[in-house]
């Protein structure tokens, strides 16, 4: 049984950073594209960023890029989204996802993330950001 649990949520002042941690369990980690969604209150899950299985592709939604990172350590099954200069808008209960070729064929599309059998997601961590 496939098991994607995230940590490293909490509440920071604008501007602020936090690392978050996705911790798979279950699965060949290293076959495997993974992703980070985020989803605000009354809003729809939207992407965040991927990374394919062999680390040879990333791709970031508009409004996170060039603020967050995300990388991945096939060894230890884990995946990590490096988030500075935290805005008001970042606040959200992020979710880390895994699929098969999925980062590489169709980025941090949603809808494509949740389909199929390799489908996998974990069941969040919360971000706030406050003054």
């Amino acid at each position: 049984q496939v098991q994607l649990v995230e940590s490293g949520g909490g509440s920071v002042l604008p501007g602020g950073s936090l690392t978050l941690s996705c911790a798979a369990s279950g699965l060949s980690f290293n076959h495997y594209d993974i992703a980070w969604f985020r989803q605000a209150p009354g809003k729809e899950r939207e992407g965040v960023s991927c990374v394919g299985s062999d680390m040879g592709i990333t791709s970031y939604a508009d409004s996170v890029r060039g603020r967050f990172t995300m990388s991945r350590d096939n060894a230890k099954k884990t995946a990590f989204l490096q988030m500075n200069s935290l805005k008001a808008e970042d606040p959200a209960v992020d979710y880390c996802a895994t699929n098969i070729n999925t980062c590489t064929r169709w980025g941090v599309d949603r809808i494509s993330w949740a389909a199929g059998p390799s489908a996998s997601w974990g069941r969040g961590t919360q971000v706030t950001v406050s003054a």
